[in-house]
């Protein structure tokens, strides 16, 4: 009897949990579902840009959302990469793969740099530093000869993938943007749920208690300020090479806000948040073009409206509603 008795609460949180990832299993389905199926109604470039800013809208949440870290210079993993990744292409003839491959290097590496930096302070500071050495990259860039200044590295070739799938076929194109946001954001998602995810809410939570817990929490704050800054790098490789250039708009500080938007419009803290604020920010942005500099106060008030209506964002509103995590 006793032994009933104890196990009994035991199952109760393994249904619990088992609930919650079913949920999430289903939402993770129809994501996959949409982008599969959507090709068939609507642009497909269209459709790749979008799956650029939510995989770079995902890494960016994976700091603040699980991290509790807000970077206002996050533009700048996503410039560089872009940056790399077209010089690689262009002039130095690399395969798609591995054009993408080192520009996501490339952003390790300056995420490893800026990251020791930055987590020396907390909060404001921490975002001053990183909105700091991002205008840092941004003049860089402007000023440097292979980037091509204001007007940015153009006719970036896409290429034949291994050797053998031209991606100059836009299906194909979109083949390979789908599986490197499937990707990432399922490592993303594996990230979240393992224990080095689980300390890192932990840290967000309570750094003072995690740290008496005996954690080294600016080791955990720094490794995860790498794999964002990878991830960001990844969605702005690949965002080279589908548009064919890199530009000082990805690496301009005004990005580094729209990603800020893109996170709290959706949800910070849920994982498929991120994708849906960046799908409407993407979708504003096309449909109301020819709105001119109107898009901007457009975004603004729908902003305000959202930040109103929907205090958790969309995607943490029906989490909220559900009872369960998205």
């Amino acid at each position: 009897m006793s032994t009933t008795t104890s196990s009994a609460p035991v199952d109760a949180l393994a249904t619990k949990a088992a609930g919650g990832h079913s949920h999430m299993a289903i939402a993770f389905g129809l994501m996959v579902a949409f982008f599969l199926i959507a090709p068939l109604f609507v642009y497909p470039v269209f459709l790749m840009k979008v799956m650029c800013f939510a995989l770079f809208a995902c890494a960016f949440n994976l700091l603040i959302g699980f991290g509790g870290l807000l970077s206002f210079g996050h533009a700048m993993f996503l410039g560089s990469a872009g940056y790399a990744s077209a010089h690689a292409a262009k002039v130095w003839g690399l395969t798609p793969e591995l054009a993408i491959l080192f520009g996501t290097v490339c952003a390790v590496l300056l995420g490893v740099v800026a990251g020791a930096l930055a987590i020396r302070r907390q909060g404001i500071y921490f975002a001053m530093i990183t909105l700091a050495l991002a205008q840092m990259v941004y003049f860089f860039s402007l000023q440097a000869k292979f980037t091509g200044g204001e007007d940015g590295i153009q006719g970036v070739p896409r290429g034949q993938l291994f050797g053998l799938i031209d991606l100059g076929s836009p299906m194909a194109m979109y083949a390979v943007v789908f599986t490197v946001f499937i990707g990432g954001f399922l490592l993303i998602w594996r990230v979240v749920h393992s224990p080095f995810g689980q300390v890192l809410q932990a840290i967000r939570e309570n750094e003072a208690r995690a740290t008496s817990l005996g954690y080294d929490t600016d080791r955990y704050k720094h490794l995860a300020f790498v794999l964002s800054a990878g991830l960001a790098g990844l969605a702005g490789a690949t965002k080279a090479i589908v548009f064919q250039l890199a530009s000082l708009t990805d690496v301009h500080w005004s990005m580094s806000g729209e990603v800020v938007l893109m996170t709290l419009l959706g949800g910070m803290g849920t994982l498929f948040g991120p994708v849906v604020g960046a799908a409407i920010i993407v979708s504003m942005q096309n449909y109301l073009a020819q709105l001119g500099a109107w898009v901007t106060i457009v975004q603004g008030v729908i902003f305000v409206i959202c930040v109103l209506a929907f205090r958790r964002g969309v995607v943490g509103e029906i989490a909220n509603w559900l009872k369960k995590p998205l």
